[in-house]
């Protein structure tokens, strides 16, 4: 599971980053790493809260009250990552005008394909594997239950 607030604390970091290259005129190439690390936090964000918005099955059962948590957390990086970006638009168009902020948008769309393939993928999978392995032992104890059951009512009748 993706973590919003660890996602947003990364992405708070490389914009703050990304600001300080631009007040020291910095050109935007040089700081590619900054703004791959923002790039993919927010990628990361913006999953966060597609999965709270469908939890796993055991998650909704057993852990209801951390899913609204998970939710509201999700939101909060959201509007913040929604701000971070507006502020780094105007930075980049003011600086390096409109092109340079729409190279950067298909940039950040290459990385997050890249990121749903490599990453969300593989933990989309992972859970629906523990899903699947939750469900058979459940449904294992539960017919060792009535095989238990039925073999102490055979085993008592008259």
């Amino acid at each position: 599971m993706i973590d919003p607030v660890t996602a947003l604390a990364t992405a708070s970091t490389a914009f703050n980053l990304i600001k300080k290259g631009f007040q020291a005129g910095r050109d935007i190439e040089s700081m590619g790493a900054d703004l791959g690390r923002w790039m993919g936090a927010c990628s990361d964000i913006k999953k966060s809260e597609e999965m709270a918005k469908k939890p796993p099955l055991f998650k909704k059962l057993f852990a209801a009250g951390s899913v609204e948590e998970e939710a509201l957390q999700s939101l909060m990086a959201k509007k913040k990552a929604e701000d971070m970006r507006e502020q780094l638009k105007n930075i980049i168009m003011f600086s390096r005008g409109k092109g340079a902020w729409d190279e950067l948008i298909r940039t950040e769309g290459e990385i997050r394909k890249k990121r749903q393939r490599m990453i969300y993928e593989q933990q989309e999978r992972r859970q629906a594997l523990l899903n699947y392995i939750l469900i058979g032992l459940g449904i294992a104890a539960i017919c060792g239950m009535l095989g238990v059951m039925g073999w102490f009512i055979i085993t008592n009748l008259p």
